[in-house]
């Protein structure tokens, strides 16, 4: 009762700040409020390029069925009233400011203008929530980490403590292996990328001690979302990326 305490009352706290915002003036507030939780994918430039909707897009990896899975298993695991829809966001875009948290994948590929940038960095700052997945190896590393110094040129990446509350809001994620994409398990291995060993959990904090963004590097928590119907798919894996995901939600809506 505590916990659904907290998050009604933060969850209204959010909605607030939303109305105070540009974004959200010109808007009904029934737009706004129609599900506490949708699940929102950053869509961004590719070497300075702007897609459009497209499956064979980075930023597009996984979806729709990692998304249509994932949403299921928050409505199902936890009271958060959730959207079965799911939706695509730019970084530029005003709705950005309507999620509490937003997900992006192959950032490996990401090529930030410096409007998204400030924007991104904007939006964290102001109380929303990164999840970043599905990159792999040092050169993508290196592509992503490079971005992110323009959104906090002001703030290290750094390893999250295994004691950090994102590993305990609602399950206790003790178990720290590595969640590999569908093809690495036809391989019979974990990782994607040869250099692409261990997994890591990393991010970047503001001065409060809020996680404003949550780093899966090399892992691929969408892959195991989008294959829970699987049987190919390792169950334990899967079970194991909805512990993180539905923990990266409840942060965000609390935090």
């Amino acid at each position: 009762m505590i916990v659904n305490g907290k998050r009604t009352f933060l969850f209204l706290g959010w909605t607030l700040l939303l109305a105070s915002s540009g974004a959200a003036q010109d808007r009904p507030a029934l737009e706004l409020m129609d599900s506490e939780f949708h699940f929102a994918r950053v869509a961004f430039g590719y070497h300075g390029e702007r897609f459009g909707i497209g499956r064979g897009e980075p930023w597009l990896r996984d979806w729709p069925e990692a998304e249509v899975h994932f949403i299921d298993g928050v409505r199902r695991f936890t009271r958060i009233d959730a959207a079965t829809d799911n939706r695509q966001v730019s970084l530029i875009d005003d709705r950005l400011f309507d999620y509490p948290a937003i997900y992006a994948v192959k950032v490996g590929f990401w090529r930030l203008s410096d409007d998204e940038a400030a924007r991104l960095r904007e939006y964290l700052l102001r109380g929303g929530f990164l999840i970043v997945d599905d990159f792999h190896g040092p050169r993508e590393w290196t592509q992503f980490a490079e971005s992110l110094k323009k959104v906090f040129w002001d703030r290290p990446i750094v390893d999250i403590p295994e004691h950090d509350e994102i590993f305990h809001v609602l399950y206790d994620v003790d178990q720290r292996v590595q969640i590999p994409g569908q093809q690495a398990i036809w391989r019979g291995v974990t990782w994607e990328h040869p250099q692409g060993v261990p997994a890591h959990w990393r991010g970047v904090y503001d001065d409060d001690g809020r996680l404003l963004v949550a780093i899966n590097f090399n892992m691929d928590l969408g892959d195991a979302w989008e294959h829970a119907d699987d049987a190919y798919y390792p169950e334990p894996l899967t079970a194991l990326a909805y512990r993180f995901g539905v923990n990266y939600v409840i942060y965000s809506m609390t935090h």
